[in-house]
């Protein structure tokens, strides 16, 4: 859904960005610990006070935790006294976003914070993603998230849409490019390794690790207080496959590309895309849906591959494409999060700096 095209349309940008040094593990610190950083960070960088916040969204998983109600532990970073205005979706940050933008053109606020956070070292994350799956028929089997994506690897490989070799060559563009990325947990030269379960090797699926992600939102003139070169957000919509994935063709994701034709993404080229992908064969998928050719640059912070904290991955890849825009290194980007297996559920946010 465009601005333009929303009751009480108001143009409404990312202002802020902040996240966490991406590790293995932080067992040393609570989800509080690690994110109040954050949160302090992307305050700064506006000069916002708690107070100053119009709406507050949270996203995060109480699976992850393995307690009911965890998301209610992480608003003591935030500071929840006096009452805020505040919501939570057991989701990735990026569909909390979603909820603040609409938030924001309601009018009822022009400013919101919106951070995720995912720990993951403590449990099999392998394990904890089957309970995304079907419950009567597919969840009982275990199989996991590298599994279902080997399975899609194989019928890219299997149509002709790639090879070992180019899923390898996505591996080492990835953390190469983060190499300039002082928060990626893998970066540099990372061998494929063996695999994991065919054709997907070790090189072709995310780190497993910890981290937290938070921005903020300011509307209208606002936003331009705010911030020298606000990242406006021209479109933004999500969409969803079927649960069934006998149903789906894996080489495929029609949700991707209607969220993108929604948010208005092919209206005009983009420079950059930061695409949710957490194993390489994905990007393969996403570029065909998206129609990005070599002159895109995608994940020039190196994407999942190199950092992929369940929960806060999506949100990261809005906040890499504003920080871009803020810097003057993109002028229209888009920024792509996904959720389940094998691209279920996907947004595509597009971007905009003001003319230079």
């Amino acid at each position: 859904m465009t601005s333009e095209e929303a009751p009480g349309s108001r143009d409404i940008a990312v202002v802020a960005f902040a996240q966490t040094d991406h590790r293995r593990s932080t067992a040393e610190s609570s989800e509080v610990e690690m994110l109040m950083p954050v949160l302090h960070d992307v305050l700064d960088q506006t000069g916002l006070r708690t107070s100053d916040i119009g709406f507050t969204c949270s996203g995060s998983s109480d699976y992850l935790a393995g307690r009911a109600f965890s998301f209610t532990l992480a608003l003591d970073g935030v500071g929840a006294w006096p009452p805020i205005s505040e919501s939570h979706v057991e989701m990735d940050g990026a569909w909390a976003l979603y909820e603040a933008w609409t938030k924001l053109l309601t009018g009822d606020a022009d400013t919101a914070l919106v951070y995720s956070y995912g720990k993951c070292s403590p449990g099999s994350v392998r394990d904890v993603l089957t309970r995304q799956l079907d419950p009567y028929y597919v969840a009982p089997l275990w199989p996991d998230a590298i599994a279902l994506a080997a399975l899609q690897a194989q019928a890219l490989m299997d149509a002709g849409h790639t090879d070992e070799p180019a899923l390898a060559a996505v591996a080492a563009r990835s953390r190469s490019d983060a190499t300039a990325n002082p928060h990626a947990q893998l970066a540099g030269r990372v061998p494929q390794g063996d695999y994991v379960v065919r054709p997907l090797r070790t090189g072709d699926c995310p780190p497993v690790g910890d981290g937290a992600a938070a921005v903020i939102l300011a509307a209208g003139e606002r936003a331009r207080r705010l911030c020298e070169r606000p990242a406006w957000i021209r479109g933004i919509d999500h969409r969803i496959e079927a649960h069934g994935l006998g149903v789906r063709d894996l080489t495929d994701s029609p949700s991707t590309r209607l969220a993108a034709e929604r948010a208005g993404a092919f209206e005009r080229p983009v420079d950059t895309a930061e695409l949710h992908a957490p194993f390489s064969a994905q990007e393969v998928v996403l570029r065909r849906a998206l129609r990005l050719d070599d002159t895109v640059r995608v994940n020039p912070s190196g994407g999942a591959l190199a950092a992929n904290p369940v929960m806060a991955a999506g949100l990261i890849r809005i906040g890499e494409a504003a920080a871009r825009i803020h810097r003057g290194a993109s002028d229209r980007a888009l920024a792509h999060a996904t959720s389940g297996p094998c691209l279920q559920q996907n947004l595509v946010a597009v971007l905009e700096g003001d003319p230079r």
